[in-house]
């Protein structure tokens, strides 16, 4: 069995299983196995090589054709129903992978079923089939698009709103709850406002929000493990409400949390603050990650560079994409009326990252923690907009914004 991506194929209207830039190789397992390109195309080798241990898992769970079903529909139940290497509740998640490398002292526990969503709630079309279509398609993933007056009104609405679902999720973190318990927090709020939590079943993730604990970069997936005293945890919320999405993301302390670790997450929370400070028209977008990475070498930390900030409106993600490292490569200049997110993930530790066997808990290579923030930001004529703000009622958990 290969461990390099083999064949290249017109994969125009597909992304990269790993990273979602947009997919030029193909698995060549999948291809003899004539499975479809769904979760099985890739930018590049090192991507390739980087998912191969929970990607090599989707040729051995498809089962001969029967007649009750197609190839295609085995593959999505085998990914909905087992996700990958998780086995049924009440078993752990790793029990197929005893000896997998884990970098820190995290590890995966069971996953709850997927989470129902009313049928009165207007769904993403990723909602029902686990892939997004529109978005692989559009002219968007190349082109950066002013938002019309309307649309950024319809963001407004639904950026304030992912908010909220953050606060609530945020007020309820404390030692001993779970991470899925949170989801459940996020998931009701979510339905609650009317709105569709838009990572579930995102190219398949099994949950409402991205939860990420200590070692963990992002796209933790929230499980049955009780957040401890001293732990940091990450929560990403996004909301697709009035036929658009609005993201941000916090990181919040579970307790008493150790100096190091306070200091790497007010360190993050400055970071995304002074890239936010440099926002408006004719900037740069490389110029974020120039910002971003002199804070955090100066505070001894690193910055993450496999993952970037997005484009974000009627679609969940599109140009452009916002690097947040120096000496990056990103094309283009900041215009009134564009809205992207900015989300820098600072290492305690080294830059580097590795993919857990789900397919989508980024971790540490070295096991030291991570933290992240993320606003939604729109570029307006003079400066910039906070669409994803803190508000008023916005609860009271980070002490250097009452200093």
């Amino acid at each position: 069995m290969s461990d390099t991506v083999g064949e290249t194929v017109s994969l125009s209207q597909l992304a990269c299983s790993r990273c979602s830039k947009p997919a030029t190789l193909q698995c060549p397992k999948c291809v003899q196995l004539k499975l479809p390109r769904v979760n099985a195309t890739f930018c590049s080798q090192d991507c390739f090589k980087e998912s191969w241990a929970a990607h090599k898992l989707v040729h051995t769970e498809v089962q001969p054709l029967q007649n009750n079903g197609s190839i295609t529909q085995q593959v999505s139940d085998s990914l909905s129903q087992g996700w990958l290497y998780c086995l049924k509740k009440g078993q752990t998640r790793c029990a197929k992978i005893p000896s997998f490398d884990w970098t820190g002292g995290l590890r995966p526990f069971p996953i709850s079923p997927r989470r129902l969503v009313p049928e009165h709630i207007d769904c993403p079309d990723w909602a029902s089939t686990g892939v997004p279509r529109a978005e692989q398609a559009s002219d968007l993933q190349n082109r950066v698009e002013i938002k019309s007056p309307e649309l950024i009104e319809r963001m407004r609405r639904t950026c304030r709103v992912a908010r909220e679902v953050l606060d609530a999720a945020a007020r309820a973190i404390k030692p001993g709850i779970t991470t899925d318990e949170i989801d459940d927090i996020v998931h009701k709020a979510t339905i609650a406002a009317g709105g569709y939590p838009s990572p579930l079943n995102y190219y398949f993730f099994p949950k409402s929000c991205c939860t990420s604990v200590n070692e963990v970069i992002c796209h933790g997936i929230p499980d049955a493990r009780r957040l401890e005293d001293g732990d940091i945890v990450n929560v990403d919320v996004t909301v697709y409400l009035d036929g658009c999405h609005g993201d941000l993301n916090e990181t919040f302390f579970v307790g008493k949390v150790d100096k190091e670790s306070q200091k790497l997450v007010q360190c993050t929370y400055e970071c995304l603050e002074k890239a936010i400070a440099i926002v408006k028209p004719g900037v740069r977008y490389r110029e974020v990650g120039e910002v971003i990475n002199r804070h955090a070498c100066l505070s001894g930390f690193s910055v993450v560079k496999s993952y970037c900030g997005h484009g974000i409106g009627e679609l969940f993600h599109c140009a452009p994409n916002i690097p947040h490292y120096a000496r990056n490569k990103a094309v283009g200049v900041m215009k009134a009326g564009q809205i992207f997110t900015i989300e820098p993930m600072i290492n305690a530790g080294n830059w580097r990252d590795k993919m857990w066997p789900d397919g989508w808990t980024a971790v540490t290579t070295d096991g030291k923690w991570s933290a992240q923030f993320e606003h939604t930001l729109l570029v307006t004529e003079t400066g910039v907009e906070v669409l994803t703000a803190r508000l008023p009622t916005s609860p009271d958990v980070f002490p250097w914004l009452s200093q």
